[in-house]
């Protein structure tokens, strides 16, 4: 009996592994009936290597799950040194053109597809409501929920298209927060109106959508489980998302190794209390294979302890086998309008004046240490020009000097002559890269570049992009070059 309790608990579980092969620890995890496995940026080496992991996986168990996080945008997997060639959330809630959205999330699945993969964890469905967000921002697709909506069902649809499942995330909605969940407990202290006016829209979408997961997140909601994070909350799990939002799909739980998951209480209690509150499937973390012995031990004992009754699994376990597990490799594009990527950016009169002379610029890079969320991964301008440095906009960029500053450390204001063009992501949030835009601008003609969410008064960004994928670098190459800017002026 403990032996068939311990398979189907291996039926729950997706950790992530080191290296660019099965590990034989893994291979005897998933023949003792391990749900799948979460693919990271370590397992990534190239579309080949990565096919020939999945189709080993898959040789062991062939209803493996095989999930990764290809959010597009800032968040890649797949595309980790070079950056995403998909502009990401931010900057299509910009250009708000569901078709080309559905368009996007379809190049993403067809590529996955070819991959091997089967659930992709996204897309970010969260409204991104506080500026100040160290792990949202531009992966939301806006500030209106009516918009993330729309975007969100969009996205949906396209991956759908491709045979890959889609997870919405992070439930019940991670964008009013100034905290990292990855390193602690965030608290989203509104009343249940604000919710449901405000964040929870983009999830009802999902839903109706058919979306086939949706990701919890480790956040408090103290209107709704005091406390508590959504993660292990019977509340918000059972109560809101299943009772009152009618969701019958997987429930994901975002890693359970983040802080705002198991700091205070470990790995293997955090995992029995997230199945207690209706999660099935537990995405255990990136380095999570050590983890699982520890966890199988925790849920076979609240099994034979009553405090986690046994048919908890077995639903589990039915709700994971419904997931889709092949794709298909070639997708019709939706039709979308041809609108080039930097329409979406904001970007001030004075700005394009200084961009309109057309002299040369002293490039500032100001790199900040990335979130746990995005991981080291090229970004913006730089990737574009290493993607293709023979293209005219790569060769001008690339002949101006870059001067290397940083934007989340002390370090001395870089000395430049002449114009200043300063690039960095979330400016406005890092003291030392405003520190570093403020001395400049008291030395000459700036302009800052924020590849990342502006703050509202956009002081620190007189070009917003929205997104630092290499979509978006090549957009910004584009604009340093004078290709896309239009006589009616740019939208704020």
């Amino acid at each position: 009996m403990t032996q068939e309790v311990r398979r189907l608990a291996a039926g729950v579980l997706l950790p992530g592994f080191d290296g660019a092969g099965l590990t034989d620890s893994v291979r005897a995890l998933l023949e003792d009936g391990l749900a799948g496995v979460a693919l990271f940026g370590q397992n990534v080496e190239t579309p080949e290597q990565v096919r020939a992991l999945t189709d080993a996986i898959r040789a062991v168990r062939r209803d493996a799950v095989i999930a990764i996080d290809e959010e597009g945008g800032d968040v890649t997997r797949l595309h980790m040194p070079d950056g995403s060639p998909e502009p990401g959330n931010g900057v299509l809630g910009r250009i708000d053109d569901p078709a080309r959205t559905a368009a996007s999330a379809a190049r993403i699945g067809a590529e996955l597809a070819a991959a091997g993969v089967t659930l992709d964890l996204a897309p970010t469905a969260d409204v991104n409501s506080n500026e100040d967000n160290p792990v949202i921002g531009a992966r939301s697709f806006g500030l209106d929920p009516d918009l993330v909506a729309r975007h969100t069902r969009a996205w949906i649809v396209g991956l759908h298209a491709t045979g890959v499942a889609a997870c919405a995330k992070h439930f019940p909605g991670h964008g009013d927060t100034a905290v990292d969940s990855h390193l602690g407990l965030p608290v989203v202290d509104v009343d249940l109106e604000t919710l449901r006016a405000r964040d929870l829209p983009p999830f009802v979408a999902a839903i109706s959508a058919g979306v086939a997961a949706v990701m919890t997140s480790h956040i408090v909601v103290p209107q709704l489980d005091p406390g508590v994070p959504a993660t292990m909350s019977p509340r918000i799990l059972t109560g809101l998302l299943r009772e009152e939002l009618g969701f019958r799909g997987v429930i994901v739980t975002d890693a359970l190794d983040m802080a705002g998951a198991s700091a205070e209480v470990g790995i293997p209690t955090a995992a029995v209390r997230a199945l207690q509150a209706g999660a099935d499937l537990l995405c255990l973390g990136r380095w999570s294979e050590q983890h699982v012995e520890p966890v199988l031990d925790a849920i076979v004992a609240a099994v034979a302890s009553d405090e986690l009754p046994r048919n908890r699994l077995e639903d589990a376990v039915a709700r994971i086998a419904r997931l889709p597990r092949h794709g298909t490799v070639s997708v019709p594009e939706p039709p979308s309008a041809d609108r080039d990527l930097a329409d979406a950016f904001d970007v001030k009169p004075a700005a394009a004046a200084l961009l309109a002379a057309r002299q040369g610029w002293t490039v500032v890079r100001l790199d900040s240490e990335p979130n746990i969320a995005v991981g080291v991964t090229g970004w913006g301008p730089f990737a574009a020009v290493a993607a293709a440095p023979a293209s005219a906009a790569a060769r001008r960029f690339a002949g101006w000097p870059v001067v290397d500053a940083a934007a989340d450390r002390p370090r001395p204001v870089p000395e430049v002559t002449g114009r200043a063009l300063v690039i960095g992501r979330d400016i406005h949030r890092h003291t030392h890269a405003r520190a570093v835009v403020d001395a400049l601008r008291a030395r000459g003609p700036v302009v800052a570049v924020d590849m990342g969410w502006p703050s509202a008064d956009r002081r620190y960004a007189d070009v917003a992009t929205f997104g630092a994928s290499r979509a978006a670098g090549e957009a910004l190459l584009g604009l340093l070059a004078g290709r896309h800017r239009r006589d009616a002026g740019w939208r704020s």
